[in-house]
């Protein structure tokens, strides 16, 4: 009967991790590959990590110069999350690329600006000026959009709102016959000195020296529809190292860091 018993609890044993999930027995994932862009994400992640780190979370960052590498690096697997771009710019991804990418957090919202170094005004910019814009089609459309608030053109009637992005091909009127010069987002900064004014993204400005409140004639509404996300595939948005890492972005420690070192300059959204 002994024998019989131990037989019988080597069975059920044997059994039962036959069926468990493959994740109940598999140790909890604990180190993470992050991917971010240059500039200010880099100094915001350190505080980030040293939160994840009290939950035993191990964050590694990995840095990118472009918007383009990070979500083909998170879909290839070379990243288990990425957290630089906003929701228009995934779906834009995710239309042409067909990326099975998903936000699963909220972390800052970084004001696009028109950045000038010759002149302080709208008002002062010249007719023919050349403007710098982003070539791709969700930031191209972002710096549109704010080159219509400031008055300076106007774009035909839904062009720029409901996920479609404006062109400059959508401008029916532009008083100051403005040269739109569609760049890579990373140039623009380095392109300043050869144009009158360029739309530049936070981070990029932040890297080159830029200040968003001395440099721009133009802002963005801080707290508009562009707040930037942890973005992870499909497959991960519910793992606990996911939830971890969305947990220590949205600590009070990072909101205090962000409010302090950047002054209004770049704004928590969660």
């Amino acid at each position: 009967m002994q024998f019989a018993s131990i037989a019988k609890l080597a069975t059920a044993l044997t059994l039962a991790l036959s069926l468990a999930p493959q994740g109940a027995l598999a140790q909890e994932k604990n180190k993470i590959k992050v991917g971010i862009s240059v500039g200010s994400a880099e100094a915001i992640f350190e505080v980030v990590k040293k939160v994840a780190a009290r939950d035993g979370l191990d964050i590694q960052t990995i840095v990118f110069s472009d918007y383009l590498q990070p979500n083909a690096a998170l879909a290839a697997g070379d990243l288990d999350a990425n957290a630089f771009q906003h929701q228009p710019y995934l779906d834009s991804q995710i239309k042409t690329r067909g990326y099975k990418i998903v936000p699963v957090g909220l972390t800052i919202t970084a004001p696009l600006g028109i950045y000038s170094k010759k002149y302080r005004s709208i008002d002062q910019l010249p007719n023919g000026a050349s403007i710098g814009i982003q070539n791709d089609p969700s930031n191209g459309n972002r710096a549109l959009l704010l080159l219509q608030k400031a008055g300076l053109i106007k774009l035909k009637a839904g062009a720029g709102e409901n996920g479609v992005n404006a062109t400059p091909l959508d401008v029916i009127d532009n008083p100051k016959k403005l040269k739109l010069v569609e760049l890579d987002a990373a140039q623009l900064p380095r392109s300043l000195d050869d144009l009158a004014a360029a739309s530049i993204n936070n981070d990029y400005a932040f890297k080159a020296g830029l200040s968003l409140q001395k440099d721009t004639i133009a802002v963005e509404d801080p707290r508009g529809r562009y707040a930037n996300i942890i973005a992870t595939r499909t497959e991960d948005k519910d793992k606990p190292w996911a939830r971890k890492l969305v947990q220590a972005y949205h600590s009070d420690e990072v909101r205090k860091f962000i409010e302090s070192e950047y002054k209004n300059s770049l704004v928590p959204a969660f």
